[in-house]
């Protein structure tokens, strides 16, 4: 594994808010503050993808993987529509078919016509894809999704903030 630079001594994301305000001094404190959300929200997006992967690597699989590999699991038959697994993981065909291609490469996955449908395809996990999620979740579990330097409150903030944002982008329906 490549060794990591050190940290830096200095905040670089509220750094770059300052260089904004500075720049744009005329902006509501709204802009400032957005900005400095928005550059935190990605680089932490970026710190758990790394960290999860990690976790991840002894078993050959990527969090994207992981997250189908899941999805079969819990699914009632162990099987889904190729269609069913982007729409439910929120990316594109050409994502889903990705993923499953490198799943069905490791023994993890294999695809099956679709009963229902003579055109389409399932993803089938096999035992193997069970065994990789059983133990990739109990490792993510025990370092509680790399989400432990937060407490149970503010995970709970964390994620009805986000939601709000999800939610007003359309990304979902409210019931």
């Amino acid at each position: 594994m490549p060794q990591q630079p050190p940290p830096l001594r200095f905040d670089p994301i509220d750094r770059a808010g300052d260089l904004w305000e500075s720049h744009w001094p005329d902006e509501q404190a709204e802009v400032y503050a957005s900005m400095r959300a928005v550059t935190s929200i990605m680089r932490a997006q970026q710190i758990l993808i790394a960290e999860l992967d990690a976790m991840l690597r002894p078993y050959g699989i990527t969090f994207s993987r992981y997250e189908a590999l899941v999805l079969l699991a819990y699914s009632r038959a162990g099987s889904l529509p190729l269609s069913k697994i982007g729409e439910r993981l929120q990316v594109h065909a050409t994502s889903v078919t990705n993923v499953i291609d490198r799943l069905e490469g490791a023994g993890l996955v294999r695809r099956e016509p679709n009963p229902r449908d003579g055109r389409g395809t399932l993803a089938v996990i096999t035992d193997a894809g069970r065994e990789v999620a059983q133990k990739a979740t109990a490792e993510f579990n025990a370092a509680r999704f790399g989400m432990d330097s937060l407490g149970l409150d503010d995970l709970r903030r964390v994620f009805t903030i986000l939601r709000r944002l999800r939610r007003d982008a359309d990304d979902f329906v409210e019931e």
